[in-house]
């Protein structure tokens, strides 16, 4: 069973373009990819901290998203055992 990756976005956030190209490069099109704008509950939840990269429900990586570190998430058993980045 593979993971669940769901990465939060916003239209102009410069931090987003690089995100979804990193997670694009090591997921290919299996992630999730939500636009939070409008969604006054996902606005609350993430908004200040975009783009936000959750696996398996728990946030993984934010601000920034490094290729060999989401690979390694990933790859452990316990994708959901570290803090995020």
């Amino acid at each position: 069973m593979g993971h669940r990756i769901v990465l939060y976005t916003a239209p102009g956030c410069h931090l987003c373009g690089p995100a979804v190209d990193a997670v694009r490069a090591v997921c290919g099109e299996a992630f999730e990819h939500v636009d939070i704008t409008g969604d006054p509950e996902l606005e609350q939840r993430y908004r200040t901290r975009i783009p936000v990269v959750e696996i398996d429900r728990v946030e993984r990586f934010r601000y920034e998203v490094d290729r060999d570190a989401l690979r390694d998430a990933l790859r452990s058993r316990g994708a959901a055992a570290d803090a995020p980045r």
